[in-house]
C-alpha cells in the first residue's frame, strides 16, 4: 500500500486485530501478566481483569494464552458473544476445551467429567486454566454457581482450575450474583488509560514493530493524540491509522497536529480537554 511505504512501513502497525507481536508490555500489562501467573501457578483458582472499553483486556488475554507453556499448562480461552449462554451450554464448553471425551448430557454427570480430567491433568504435572473474556455478559446467576462449584475441585496443592475472568468494570456486579462467588476473587487487577509518556512510548513501539524507525507523528501531533483518545489504545490506534492515511493524502511528514485535529473531527471525537 502506498501509504505505508510513503511513511517506511511494512504493514498496518495501528490494527485493531490482536496480534501478540503488537503487544506493548507498558508497566500496568507486565504487573498485570505477574499477578496472573502467580494466580495461575499458585493454583488460587479466581483471578479477575476489569477495565474500560478498549482498555487491552483482549490483548492481555490472548498474550497470557500465549505465554502459558502446553508443557506446564493446560489452558484456553472462551470468548462469550452473547448473553444469553447457559449454565449448561458453558459446562460444556469448559469440559471439551479441557479434553474430556463424549461430554455427558447432564449438568452433574458433565461436572463428574470435569472433576475426573481436572485429577488426570493435576496428576500429569499440568495445570488447569480458563480464560474468559467479555465475561460481564455472562448475567447469570447459574453459570456464576457452577463458578463456584468448579472452585470447590482442589486439591492439598490448591484449586483444580483456575478461571480467569476479563470484562468490564460491571463485571463485579456480574460475579455478586453469587455472593460467595465473589469473596473467592484471589487476584483482581484494573487495566486503565495510558499518560502521555505511555501513549508516545505505545505509539513508537508499534512503529518500530512495523518497520519504521522513523518518528512519524510530531510531538505536538502525539500529544493531541492522547488527548483525543484519552489515552485508550483501541482510539490511539483508531487516530494513528486514519492520520496516517490522511498524512499521505497530503504529503506531510512528519504528521502534525492540525492532521490530528481534522481526523478526529471527521471520526467524531470529542473536543479536546
Amino acid at each position: 500500500m502506498e501509504h505505508l511505504s510513503f511513511y517506511k512501513l511494512k504493514e498496518q502497525p495501528f490494527s485493531n486485530s490482536n496480534d501478540n507481536r503488537y503487544f506493548y508490555s507498558n508497566t500496568q500489562h507486565a504487573d498485570a501478566l505477574i499477578r496472573l501467573k502467580y494466580a495461575v501457578d499458585s493454583m488460587k483458582g479466581l483471578a479477575v481483569v476489569v477495565g474500560g472499553i478498549g482498555t487491552g483486556k483482549t490483548t492481555l488475554a490472548r498474550k497470557i494464552l500465549d505465554e502459558l507453556d502446553e508443557d506446564k499448562y493446560e489452558a484456553a480461552l472462551l470468548v462469550v458473544l452473547h448473553s444469553t449462554v447457559t449454565a449448561d451450554w458453558f459446562l460444556r464448553k469448559i469440559a471439551i476445551q479441557l479434553g474430556v471425551e463424549n461430554v455427558a448430557e447432564s449438568r452433574l454427570d458433565i461436572l463428574g467429567q470435569l472433576y475426573k480430567r481436572l485429577l488426570e491433568i493435576n496428576e500429569s504435572g499440568l495445570k488447569a486454566v480458563i480464560l474468559i473474556d467479555e465475561a460481564q455478559m455472562l448475567q447469570n446467576r447459574e453459570i456464576m454457581e457452577e463458578f463456584r462449584g468448579l472452585l470447590n475441585m482442589e486439591v492439598s496443592q490448591g484449586k483444580l482450575l483456575t478461571l480467569i475472568l476479563f470484562g468490564l468494570p460491571d463485571l463485579g456486579n456480574i460475579l455478586a450474583l453469587d455472593e460467595p462467588l465473589k469473596q473467592r476473587i484471589a487476584v483482581k487487577y484494573r487495566l486503565k488509560e495510558f499518560d502521555r509518556s505511555v501513549t508516545q512510548e505505545y505509539i513508537q513501539h508499534r512503529l518500530r514493530v512495523a518497520g519504521c524507525e522513523e518518528e512519524i507523528f510530531t510531538p505536538e501531533a502525539i500529544t493531541c493524540i492522547h488527548s483525543y483518545s484519552k489515552g485508550n489504545p483501541r482510539l490511539i490506534n483508531t487516530l494513528c491509522d486514519n492520520a496516517i492515511l490522511e498524512g499521505f493524502f497530503i504529503k506531510q511528514k512528519p504528521i502534525c497536529k492540525d492532521t490530528v485535529d481534522s481526523v478526529a473531527n471527521n471520526l467524531d471525537f470529542n473536543s479536546l480537554n
